[in-house]
């Protein structure tokens, strides 16, 4: 028999069988595209946790403030305060957030008249007395800057207070304005306490420590005072009212009583002086159409925080004594 050739040269290395090269290539080709897949999965992981990082920080940025500023105006325009809900220290019309806009808004030359816009049921008298001074104030600095209050649904207590110190004040024939008046609210729990045999034990450093105390019995002499302070308060928002209002206030027994009025009313009592919405001011009679709101912008963690804890803390503020506005 004559022996099997083989065509391997003499010295190199012995190949391996067809079927065994052929498994080693596919798996090496099965690495390969392993590998490729992993990188492709890496680099996509990579992108989109990128733009997720970028939405958050974006988001972030918009939370505390730092974008979603107003741009710059350019040409002569009507520039526009809103006063909206109840007037409060930490609240979206807050004297410090009100007056800031005031102030940009009379700071820019372009602005022809400001509008304050507001749509309000009162609130802190302190916060509206300092929004009225500002107003004072920069009515004084730019004497041919014009300040008009354009009210809304609602100009009652505070938010007249605020309103007082205007140019002039247009309403809507059905807005509700007035309210000029004061109280101070709470509640007494001691009948409830007798009922479920609980004890009020107050204990104080100062004889007048527990003033209108709710789990007390009211004491005379108390109540006589809080009457006496809230007639000081009232005649502070009489005094502000006329001073503002001048001699177009007619006189009334029941103006200075509390009282609300629709807007029609309002203008035969001298409160507000006639019927105009903002675009109407603007246009007829700033002669400014285009309008600019100066309202500085609420950022999402301030109303997060606000209205996360307002209503807990205005229900401790009412059991632990009274409510004044």
């Amino acid at each position: 028999m004559t022996p099997e050739t083989s065509s391997t040269p003499a010295g190199a290395p012995a190949q391996p069988p067809t079927e065994e090269r052929w498994a080693r290539d596919a798996i090496e080709r099965l690495a390969r595209a392993a590998l490729d897949e992993q990188r492709r999965a890496r680099h996509w992981g990579i992108f989109f946790k990128t733009l997720t990082f970028i939405y958050l920080f974006a988001l972030l940025f918009i939370a505390i403030g730092w974008l979603g500023g107003r741009e710059q105006i350019a040409g002569r325009h009507t520039a526009l305060v809103a006063l909206e809900g109840v007037i409060a220290a930490r609240g979206e019309a807050s004297a410090e957030r009100i007056n800031q806009g005031l102030k940009d808004a009379f700071a820019d030359g372009n602005t022809a008249g400001v509008i304050v816009r507001i749509n309000s049921p009162g609130g802190s008298p302190v916060q509206a007395g300092q929004i009225n001074q500002e107003i004072r104030r920069l009515r004084g600095l730019h004497p041919d800057k014009p300040l008009y209050v354009v009210v809304e649904d609602i100009c009652a207590s505070g938010g007249y207070y605020v309103a007082a110190a205007a140019d002039r004040i247009y309403v809507d024939p059905a807005s509700i304005v007035g309210s000029i008046g004061v109280l101070m609210d709470g509640f007494g729990f001691t009948g409830t306490m007798d009922k479920l045999g609980v004890e009020r034990r107050l204990i104080t450093a100062g004889r007048n420590k527990g003033f209108l105390d709710p789990f007390s019995p009211l004491d005379e002499k108390e109540l006589a005072y809080a009457r006496q302070m809230l007639d000081e308060i009232h005649q502070q928002f009489i005094d502000v009212v006329k001073a503002g209002r001048g001699e177009r206030l007619k006189e009334s027994p029941e103006l200075f009583s509390g009282l609300v009025w629709t807007g029609e009313k309002s203008i035969e009592l001298g409160l507000a002086d006639a019927v105009g919405s903002v675009e109407y001011v603007a246009r007829e009679v700033i002669k400014a159409e285009r309008v600019v709101d100066y309202t500085p912008p609420e950022n999402l963690a301030e109303r997060f925080v606000r209205r996360f804890g307002a209503a807990a803390a205005d229900a401790l503020v009412r059991l632990g004594g009274a409510g004044l506005r």
